[in-house]
Order: C-alpha cells, then structure tokens, then sequence
C-alpha cells in the first residue's frame, strides 16, 4: 500500500511539473497586435504569455510569408486556436487569418530584434572570449605617428607581428575568467578598442591607419582579425534544452550591483548546452540567520530575483543580458532554468 500511495505521489508531481512546463498566457493577453518600431521579441513575447521563453512553442509559422520566423514592424499578429491549443501567427487583417496560397512577400524594414541591441552594442562588434596565447601571440603596438603614445581615430601607429588581415581590430586585454566554485580557466576578455587598416608591412612592422575607436589606444595594445559580428534575429528567447545551474561571475562596467539590462558573464557555456537565445531565472542567494534555538547559522532558500538571455556563447563561459530584476542583483547570484 505504501508503495502504492509513493508510486502515486511520484505520478502527482510529474504531472505537475508537465502542467507548470508548458506556456502561460497572460489574463491581460490582446487577441491581436500590431508590431511597432522599437519592439523586441521578448517585449511581444511578454505581452501574450506569463514566461516568454515559451514563445516558440506558441508561434505558428505562416507558410505563405517569406522568412516566416522573422517579424516587422507593421506586422499585425493575432492569437488563434488550432486544434484547440493557442498559437500566435501573422495575418492579413485585424479580423481574417489568411492562410491560403498567395504570392511569397516580405516588409521592406529591418527585422525586429530579440532583445535590445543598444544594451549589448560593444558585445555585437569585437569584444571576444579568446585564450592568453591566442592575445599574447598577437601583433602589439610600437607607437602611434610622431612617438605618439595614444592614438585615436584618423591616426596612423606601428605595431610588431604577423599582419592578421587587411583589416584589424585593436583590443586591450580585459578580464580574466575563473569558475569560482572549482578555479578552472574559463576565458581571457578582449576587449575592442579601435579598428584600422593595414596600409604598409615593412619586415614585421605594420602601419596601421586608423578608421575607428573606443577609446584611446595604447602602447602594447593587440592586433587581431576584425569580426563584424552582428547578433543574428533568428534566435528567439527559449528555455535551455538540459538543466543547467551556474552563477553570475562579473558584470560590465564594474559595478557592484546588478540590474535590468546590465550584461554579465555567467560560467556556463555550450559544453553544457546553452546556446544563444535561453532564457535563465537568476536566483537571489537567502540570507544567513542564526537559529534562535540551536545557536547555528542557516542559510535561507533562494529566491527568484530576475531573468537574463543569453546573447553570446563560448565554449565553457556566456554573457548574457539581464531582462528582468525584481531586486537588486549581485556577481554570485544563481543561475539556473526558468
């Protein structure tokens, strides 16, 4: 009989986390909307469901649109029912959804993003993880034109090194990233400084003319290829495929607080199946009291604090951008599915 009330209760709880793993629509949800310039995904997502990152379980792809996956502004979307499960979809009108054959168009207009690309602007251009012998091995900066020791924009340097390409990225070595919990090298942070153009090699002496910058560069700043990396609007926000738990391990510019579209490393990467676009819950560590009993310190449960997206993936580390903080957040809190 125990077995059985234990078999059961198992049964019960499986259940229960299948009916919480499915998406929430919002009481407050329109039946349609329009997409307007400065929407993101996860703003559209927020409006029709309780947890966004359930939005590709809900998006019913259009076969009759160019690149269905994509949405413009302009673009009105109604909540429909097929087979009695909510989907959200393109149509041609505020009343009628169209879903017959019909000539393949597409919006002139940029795509919307998934989340703000200004928040992450200096991530989407050169700023990389790298090893210290990939930066170390790198051409560095001699000096700038006329002994100069900082150089910007419309200026000409000289580095040492083997020419990487035509074009080049200046970067400056960053952080350096450490699992807290087991110590292991996750990645060095180089950051992007300026960008130019090699006009000249004389031996292993490169003349660079600068066509951008940051910020001013400096001697002993390195030369690596130029990335024109932009994030891709194909991801869409999404829960992890497999658990994962980490931790927060740094926060851009320093600070020691940590808020709403702040971006941060966190120290898990695609070795443990994250990848662009997962949503992760941030976890506010409880606060340690004394027992009034027994004397002893306890540490009181987490508490769910925010949300953030991953945005850029490497092997062992992330950086993602926090969407949501209902409190201040901290380098330390958790990180685990939502």
């Amino acid at each position: 009989m125990r077995k059985l009330l234990y078999a059961l209760a198992a049964t019960t709880l499986l259940i229960t986390s299948w009916a919480h793993a499915a998406p929430e629509l919002r009481s407050d949800h329109p039946e349609r909307y329009t997409v307007v310039k400065g929407d993101t995904l996860w703003d559209i997502s927020a409006r029709f469901l309780n947890n966004p990152w359930y939005w590709p379980e809900i998006w019913h792809v259009n076969p009759q649109v160019a690149n269905p996956h994509l949405i413009y502004p302009g673009d009105r979307l109604a909540l429909v029912y097929i087979d009695g499960k909510p989907r959200i979809t393109k149509v041609a009108s505020s009343d009628v959804v169209k879903l017959s054959p019909k000539v393949r168009s597409e919006p002139i207009d940029t795509p919307i993003p998934a989340i703000p690309l200004d928040a992450i602007g200096s991530f989407l251009t050169d700023t990389r993880i790298v090893s210290p012998e990939e930066i170390n091995g790198a051409p560095y900066v001699l000096e700038g034109e006329d002994g100069r020791i900082i150089t910007g924009a419309g200026d000409k340097l000289y580095a040492r090194g083997e020419k990487p390409a035509d074009k080049v990225g200046i970067f400056r070595r960053s952080k350096e990233f450490r699992d807290p919990e087991t110590g292991e090298f996750l990645g060095l942070e180089a950051r992007s400084i300026a960008r130019g153009d090699v006009a000249r090699e004389n031996g292993d002496v490169l003349t660079v003319n600068l066509t951008s910058s940051s910020e001013e560069v400096r001697i002993g700043d390195r030369l690596m290829v130029s990335e024109d990396r932009r994030l891709t609007t194909s991801f869409v926000p999404s829960a992890p495929d497999q658990d994962v738990e980490g931790q927060m391990i740094s926060v851009d510019g320093g600070v020691s607080q940590i808020g709403q579209f702040d971006v941060v490393a966190i120290n898990r990467g695609t070795r443990e199946g994250l990848e662009a676009g997962n949503v992760m819950a941030v976890l506010k560590s409880g606060n340690l009291v004394r027992d009034p009993v027994t004397g002893e310190t306890i540490e009181l449960p987490s508490e769910r604090a925010g949300l953030l997206m991953v945005f850029q993936a490497y092997e062992k580390m992330s950086y993602g951008l926090v969407l949501q903080a209902t409190r201040a957040l901290t380098v330390g809190d958790k990180v685990t599915n939502p």
